[in-house]
């Protein structure tokens, strides 16, 4: 059986798939999308990794798509139709690419959650700096968060209570240079900790807490490219129930919903199809690698069962 491995070679979970992948099928095919050629006319998505030669997705067996670039970016969306394709050629994708594409974009992401009637922080979308300094004064204190982004990078924490309206409107005014659309949400107290709780399918793995740590200094955020460190974490049952709740829309085969615990309840941050391997790992233990490919091969059985002789 020939899978592909999508994701980012030396990156530790694309390796750790493909490690598993290899030790239940015999083969080990990792590929980095940023090498990917689309030929339309031949029906060929040829894709290769480091020291390969390129191979064509619409061939194999499975495609299992573990990081689909480097960062997030609008640029990972033009990736994704390329899985997209792909899937549409009659190749079983994990997850669904197009389930994929409606949680890169922090605001699609957002729009589905609120929807379903997830709570989510006070957020407000503004493309308008006026609109955006009114928000970000009501709130008192927001974070600042690209459209596009994971681990907080390039969020900005303004505090418009203690800096003044003039000064907000200077770092809104900078933000906006780079954010066209910008995506406010009202700083919430994280306790030091925000949680990530994972399901394969529907069921629910585990659940690790990014905690910030002692000395991080001013740092707000509890991302690991901050200094935020991974710890085992026993939720309780209406906690599973809300990230269950997050993850039903999008219907992916693996999903970690990040929540944060707040006094004023629980919100839900976002869902992710790519975090979370390394915090299960890491702090609980448990290798997402083998469940995802067990439950992956579970699948295609089942398709190869569906399909006409």
């Amino acid at each position: 059986m020939r899978i592909a491995v999508i994701g980012i070679p030396g990156g530790w979970s694309s390796e750790a798939l493909a490690d598993a992948v290899a030790r239940a099928t015999g083969r080990r095919l990792l590929l980095d999308l940023g090498s990917a050629r689309l030929d339309m006319a031949s029906g060929s998505v040829f894709c290769a990794g480091p020291g390969q030669e390129p191979v064509d997705l619409c061939r194999l067996d499975a495609v299992f798509i573990k990081k689909a670039a480097p960062q997030y970016s609008p640029d990972m969306l033009d990736r994704l139709e390329l899985l997209r394709f792909v899937a549409g050629r009659g190749v079983p994708c994990f997850s669904d690419p197009s389930l994929i594409l409606r949680l890169v974009d922090r605001l699609s992401c957002s729009v589905t959650l609120s929807l379903a009637g997830l709570p989510l922080p006070p957020t407000t979308i503004a493309e308008d700096v006026d609109c955006a300094l009114d928000a970000v004064l009501g709130y008192g204190r927001a974070v600042l968060k690209p459209l596009f982004t994971s681990k907080a990078r390039g969020m900005v924490l303004l505090d418009a209570a203690a800096q003044g309206r003039d000064a907000a409107r200077v770092v809104l005014e900078r933000f906006h240079a780079s954010n066209r659309v910008m995506y406010i949400q009202q700083a919430l107290d994280l306790r030091g900790q925000d949680l990530g709780v994972c399901f394969l399918g529907a069921e629910y793995l585990g659940t690790y807490a990014r905690r910030k740590q002692p000395g991080a200094g001013e740092s707000w955020s509890t991302s690991t490219e901050s200094g935020g460190r991974y710890a085992a974490f026993d939720p309780p049952a209406e906690i599973i129930a809300l990230a269950d709740r997050a993850r039903q829309p999008f219907g992916l085969d693996f999903t970690c919903v990040d929540v944060a615990l707040t006094d004023s309840g629980p919100y839900v941050f976002e869902v992710s199809a790519f975090g979370g391997f390394k915090g299960l790992k890491e702090a609980c233990g448990i290798d997402v690698a083998e469940l995802f490919t067990a439950h992956a091969l579970r699948r295609l059985k089942l398709l190869g069962q569906e399909r006409p002789a």
